[in-house]
């Protein structure tokens, strides 16, 4: 016993020693000098702006299930509370402020007043089962109450939707085709004031209905069909519209029974009046003077023209008139909310973009904007930036010329001849204009840590953003791309390098089509984002793979492979098509867990593209389901080939570039779940390893690097979150030291396997790599409470004894502990929290040392890390006086040491 405990301390005191020599701390004046952070709320659902109080503020509700209060004239955010994760905390309704009056009952639909009797000064509804009211105080968003309600047919709870009316909520859950139950509860308690209401509706459809105010209307071809969900006795509303409408009905914020078909307004009851003359996509209600003005804004001409007009009388306001420049890299506006001061600046008008961006106007100007398509990235790339016209000129002098030492020289004397003559007419200037790049402060550095970070959203925004400071550079707007199917994200791929000076570097957006399904091209210069090799293409086919070929050198650009639905091959250019002979690549369905394997041939100037394997994980009964599949870095570099064991002898790696890590998942009746996971490489389809893992379940997670493999999944039988790591090897002796073919029957690896014990929910995890993979590799781990761990790999070693033995020491492995630690000063991010991480970026640098890592979720997240610290780098708090002082102190003492040598030689030769 006494000796297990030794044994068990020494194991403790080794990984503490090993982990204090891991950590790269931050210290107190380091925050924010080399990271910046974002935070976003997301794209605006509802809004409230008051603007005649002590305290301006604009509350809102978005899509990410966020309410925040904002400041007016800035847009910077006060305060925000993120709700719980869908379907719990999937907002339904808030109802605030003075927000929605009805025409014709000035308060009946409208929200308590902040102070109000009522006991709130803005109400929440979120998810159906349960649904949670709260109650919440907008001065500094704490919460104040809240009640739940669970419905009695849950399978039914989430189509169902709530109003608020004179201190009530009401419920209502719609069966289609049948009927609809209303259930009336007092707002701030929860108590039902009356029975359940059921309500005979058979013309209610799930396809094209809306609520507005009290009434539920849908659209059942070319007739509107509305019912009162208030009244005692209700009674179908209909109104004929004579050609059947093509576009959806939707709801006008504000009044009870209105609607907008395409640019048309109509109401469902006689007694709401509306002018129908006016068209337009956006009408929104409010008051100007007291009086009910009705708000509409379009975009004709890249100009955006807002207009209003009072709703008793259809006169126009001139007061609200609108009209300033609009740029195309914005996406249509919808009035959200505006108001109105009794001074001359006039109304502010808040939007909604279909670009998930939140504008704000006054005065036919543009006060501000929040980029709220941040919240949903779906892909990125750090780009090099291009080197200045000086360096540029003299590197292209130097690459790619050919001939005798004389004319090298000339050329060399004649380049540093025209880089003075440069410096002489800036001097006195008369030198040429810098480019718009160089005027952008977007010139490489020396040490390759500046670039610019190209990021692609859900929405279909493109931003060229600065990675030192965050600045946005440019943007770019690709209104009808979606992601593809399967919740596959849209593709941001870099078909050429800002390194081949004087070409442009080029990327490329590979998406759906949002109406024909088709694939999508955009190309464009990530510097500037400027289109490029004709920009925008649409392609007649749906893209099932895509890959990037081999570096072409007519202009150093990479061909863009696309397999389409009939498993028919194009390139992108065209012309290096020929590369693509010899290709293989892969698809993989998610449902069914079947991967096939296909080798592309050019023959005859045509490409073909050829089946060769097939495999099936879904299980005898087809069960079943992929959920996790990664490949190695393209961008990774192997540095060491083998490990060296405690016998001097080497370990060699298996170092597989066509390995692919597959994870599936299916219930089982004895273990409830089996999650399995397959290694595959993916030009033969030899299954090179497999492994089986019981009650264990989403969410999982994977990193795959050199012979490495890292995994997270959820153990079920103890409820905790688990880390398996694998480390495969060749053996004492490598196969082919130089090629490496998977046609050519490689040897089965040796595999070591280990698992730990994380005390965190991971959310994602991606290693860090660097330009030439000397620098030892991290695994950043981004858990559910915002953090990103560091955790280094001798932690995660699957080689780690499980005692203390000379062995291991000599390896440098410590003791094998099941719990890995979390120490703070592992956490990357500090204190700046990102919510909801879904996601982890990396990228080299310049320095070996050093890699670059974008964060994304709700919030976004830009650092550096060093790994095995900055070996190439001088430290801060470096002296440089001490060590000039050294060096001339010694330069001069040699120099003295010198002279009297001298003399004392020949004084020696006198004698």
């Amino acid at each position: 016993m006494f000796l297990r405990g030794t044994s068990c301390h020494g194991a403790l005191i080794m990984g503490t020693v090993l982990l204090i020599s891991c950590v790269d701390a931050l210290y107190e004046d380091q925050i924010k000098k080399f990271d910046w952070r974002v935070q976003n709320i997301g794209a605006i659902r509802q809004a409230q702006l008051e603007l005649n109080s002590l305290s301006p503020r604009l509350l809102v509700s978005t899509h990410e299930n966020v309410i925040a209060v904002l400041e007016p004239q800035t847009g910077e955010m006060l305060w925000r509370q993120v709700l719980e994760n869908p379907p719990r905390g999937e907002l339904k309704l808030m109802q605030v402020g003075t927000a929605t009056v009805n025409i014709n009952e000035p308060e009946s639909t409208a929200a308590a007043r902040t102070n109000s009797k009522h006991g709130f000064d803005a109400l929440t509804v979120q998810g159906h089962a349960p649904a949670l009211v709260r109650g919440w105080n907008v001065a500094g968003g704490s919460l104040e109450w809240e009640w739940s309600l669970m419905p009695l047919q849950i399978d039914r709870a989430d189509a169902a939707f709530w109003f608020y009316k004179n201190g009530l909520l009401y419920h209502v859950m719609p069966t289609w085709r049948s009927h609809i139950e209303v259930t009336p509860y007092f707002a701030t308690t929860g108590h039902a004031t009356e029975p359940t209401g059921k309500i005979s509706a058979a013309w209610i459809n799930a396809d094209n209905c809306a609520q507005s105010g009290v009434y539920y209307t849908c659209l059942d071809g070319n007739k509107l069909i509305g019912i009162d969900l208030t009244a005692s006795q209700p009674q179908v509303l209909q109104k004929s519209l004579g050609d059947i409408p093509k576009d959806k009905l939707r709801a006008v914020e504000g009044i009870s029974g209105a609607y907008l078909i395409g640019k048309t307004l109509i109401s469902i009851h006689e007694s709401t009046a509306v002018c129908s003359n006016y068209k337009s996509r956006s009408f929104l209600l409010g008051k100007l003077n007291q009086r009910r003005v009705l708000a509409q804004a379009d975009v004709v001409n890249n100009e955006l023209q807002i207009r209003g007009h009072y709703a008793d009388s259809c006169e126009p306001v001139p007061d609200m008139t609108i009209n300033m420049d609009y740029p195309d890299y914005y996406g249509n506006p919808t009035l959200k909310t505006f108001a109105c001061t009794s001074n001359r600046k006039g109304c502010m008008y808040i939007l909604g973009t279909e670009d998930e961006a939140i504008l704000a106007v006054r005065q036919s100007k543009l006060l501000w904007v929040r980029q709220e398509s941040f919240a949903n990235v779906v892909a990125s790339e750090f780009i090099d930036l291009p080197l200045a016209d000086s360096e540029g000129t003299l590197e292209n002098e130097m690459k790619g010329n050919t001939g005798d030492i004389a004319s090298a020289f000339i050329r060399r004397m004649t380049t540093q001849a025209m880089q003075i003559k440069s410096i002489f007419l800036h001097v006195v200037g008369l030198g040429q204009p810098p480019s718009d790049s160089q005027k952008a402060g977007l010139v490489r550095d020396s040490f390759g840590l500046h670039k610019i970070l190209v990021i692609l959203t859900r929405s279909g925004k493109i931003f060229g953003i600065d990675n030192i400071n965050g600045k946005h550079h440019w943007q770019q707007y690709l209104p009808d791309v979606r992601n593809f199917v399967n919740q596959e994200p849209m593709r941001l791929l870099v078909q050429r390098t800002s390194k081949h000076f004087p070409l442009q570097p080029l990327c490329t957006v590979v998406a759906k089509d949002r109406f024909t399904g088709n694939g999508v091209l955009f190309r464009f210069n990530p510097i500037n984002g400027k289109p490029a090799e004709g920009g925008l293409l649409k392609l007649n086919y749906k893209i099932k793979q895509l890959a990037l070929l081999a570096e072409s050198e007519r202009d150093s650009i990479k061909g863009l492979l696309l397999l389409d639905a009939q498993n028919n091959v194009a390139v992108y250019p065209q012309y290096v098509q020929e590369m693509a002979h010899g290709m293989y690549l892969f698809t993989a369905d998610k449902s069914t867990a079947v991967l096939d394997g296909f080798y592309v041939q050019f023959r005859d100037g045509v490409l073909r593209c050829m089946a060769i394997w097939n495999a099936r994980l879904g299980g005898l009964n087809g069960h079943h389901q992929l959920i996790a599949l990664a490949a190695k870095n393209p961008l990774e570099h192997v540095h060491s080939q083998g490990r060296v064991m405690a016998d001097r002898s080497v370990l060699y790696k298996y170092l597989n570039p066509n390995l692919v890590a597959v994870i599936t998942q299916a219930p089982d009746p004895t273990y409830k779940y089996l999650l399995n996971l397959y290694l595959i490489d993916a030009v033969s389809g030899l299954i090179v390893f497999a492994m089986t893992h019981r009650r264990a379940r989403v969410p999982v997670h994977i990193v795959h690097s050199e012979n490495w493999l890292a995994y997270s999944y959820y153990n079920d039988k103890v409820r905790r979150t688990e880390i398996t790591t694998i480390e495969m090897y060749e053996g004492k002796t490598q196969a082919n030291s130089s090629v490496w073919s998977s046609m050519s029957t490689p040897p089965m690896p040796m595999v070591e396997r280990q698992s730990y014990i994380i005390p965190a929910l991971v959310e994602t995890m991606r290693e860090t790599i660097t330009e030439r993979g000397i620098t030892n590799k991290d695994v950043l781990i981004g858990t559910a409470s915002g953090a990103i761990v560091e955790m280094p790999w001798a932690f995660l070693d699957p080689r780690r004894p499980t005692s203390s033995n000379t062995q291991g020491r000599e390896e440098g492995a410590i003791p094998y502990i099941p719990e890995l630690p979390l120490p703070t000063e592992n956490i990357i991010n500090y204190n700046q929290t990102i919510v909801r991480l879904s996601n982890i970026y990396t990228a080299p640098s310049g320095l070996e040392s050093t890699c670059l890592v974008f964060a994304t979720g709700l919030d976004m997240f830009v650092t550096r890390v060093a790994p095995s610290k900055t070996f190439d780098l001088l430290k801060e708090d470096f002296d440089y006086i001490l060590i000039t002082v050294v060096l001339l102190a010694l330069t001069t003492g040699s120099l003295v040491v010198k002279h009297l040598a001298s003399r004392k030689l020949l004084k020696q030769a006198w004698k």
